[in-house]
This record gives C-alpha cells, structure tokens and sequence, in this order.
C-alpha cells in the first residue's frame, strides 16, 4: 500500500466567511505529482493555504504529512511546516542576506543548532538545485530561474515529505519554466516527495503530463476518478 501524505475528506475551504470550496475529497501518495488547476479566484491559493495551515480547517476532515488539520492551533503550525516546502511565485526571498544566509535563517527558525550540519545541509540543497557555487550572490544579482531555485532549495531543507507550490513558474519564461518543471519533476522521483503544484499554465501541464486537480464553481475534480468531489 502506498503512503497516503495528504488525505482530504468533506472539506469546506472558508476564507474569512466566504465559502470558497465545497465539499473536497482527494487523497496524495508518497511520490505523487499533482497539478492543481482553475481561474484566478477559483480557490487554488485557498486550498494550500489551508493544507500549510494558514487558513483553519473548519469543517471536514484532512490530515498532511501525518498532522490533522481539525487539530491544528496555532502552536503546532510550525511542526506541520517543518515536514513541508512551500515554493511561492515571487520567490519571497529575504532581499539584504545572501542566498546562504537566507537559507541559514530559515534552518535556524525551525530549530536547527549545530553549524557543521547547518552548513552541510545548506551544500547539500544548493547542489540538488543546481546553485552550489552560488551560495554567495545576493538576490538582486541573479536571474528569475535562479532566485526560483533558490525557492525551491529552500523547500527542501527540512526533507519535505511534500512540496506545495503556488505558480512556481509563473513569472518565468518558457525556457527556465521548463527547467524549473524538470527539477520539480526530478524531485519528486529521486526523493519520493509529494508535489501538488497550483498553475494555470496550460503550456506547462502539456509539456509535464501529470494527475489534475481542477478548481471550478466552488467544488474540485479529480482527473483520476473524472467526478466532482
């Protein structure tokens, strides 16, 4: 039996008081790409806000990576977040620290002490992407692509059983989206990473065949089973 990383049942997904998506079912294997697809506004970004635990799970139940979202308080966030790599469109990089030094903040704020390991793991994640000679660079000194995958190294610091990105490729062009879609891609087959991956661009999913999650008129279609849930 396949490990199951994310498990959604009768989910609500609110936004403030807005009801955003209703009644979501779908589960995640260990090592599964899934694109999840829809309009601006169709509740994509909601969705993983709430699989991250930034928005609370109200009604329904899910669990992520082994955590249950109906139990989630703000205290237990971080531990949720420690076993995810969230990967953002604007990269959201910090601008007045170095690539390392960006990804040291990170390790530090989810309790990481021992400098030797620090700065291995800081190696290790750089090379994976590869960007092991551009610990130095500053954001503003590098390409789109690059400061992407420095957003991606920066998921995988803490070994993430899952991957949620939001338009990874969004603000990129055709030839580092492509890239950026092999290196998600390598990822999730060498390290048994989940990925669920928010994109409308066509082009990409064309490119990348893989599982859709489709959010349209407040409910989410799973290609696998081609129903509404």
């Amino acid at each position: 039996m396949p490990e199951t990383i994310v498990s959604v049942s009768n989910a609500n997904i609110y936004q403030g008081s807005n009801l955003i998506l209703q009644d979501v079912n779908f589960t995640v294997n260990k090592g599964e790409f899934v694109y999840l697809v829809g309009k601006t506004g169709a509740g994509k970004s909601s969705l993983l806000k709430t699989l991250y635990g930034e928005l609370a799970l109200r009604e329904g139940n899910a669990t992520v990576a082994g955590f249950d979202l109906r139990k989630m308080d703000w205290k237990k966030v971080p531990y949720l977040r420690r076993t995810l790599g969230v990967i953002f469109q604007d990269f959201q990089l910090l601008t007045d620290r170095n690539v390392q030094e960006n990804l040291r903040f990170v390790l530090k704020a989810t309790g990481w002490k021992d400098e030797k390991l620090i700065d291995e793991k800081i190696n290790d994640v750089l090379d994976k992407v590869g960007l092991k000679s551009k610990g130095f660079k500053m954001p503003f000194e590098m390409s789109g692509g690059e400061q992407q995958r420095v957003d991606i190294a920066r998921a995988l610091l803490n070994s993430p059983k899952l991957i949620l990105a939001d338009e990874p490729t969004g603000n990129l062009d055709p030839e580092t989206s492509d890239e950026i879609m092999q290196l998600l891609f390598q990822i999730c087959k060498d390290y048994g990473t989940s990925i669920i991956m928010a994109t409308h661009d066509f082009i990409v999913i064309n490119r990348y065949p893989g599982r859709m999650l489709t959010t349209e008129r407040n409910r989410l279609f799973d290609s696998n089973n081609e129903t509404a849930n």
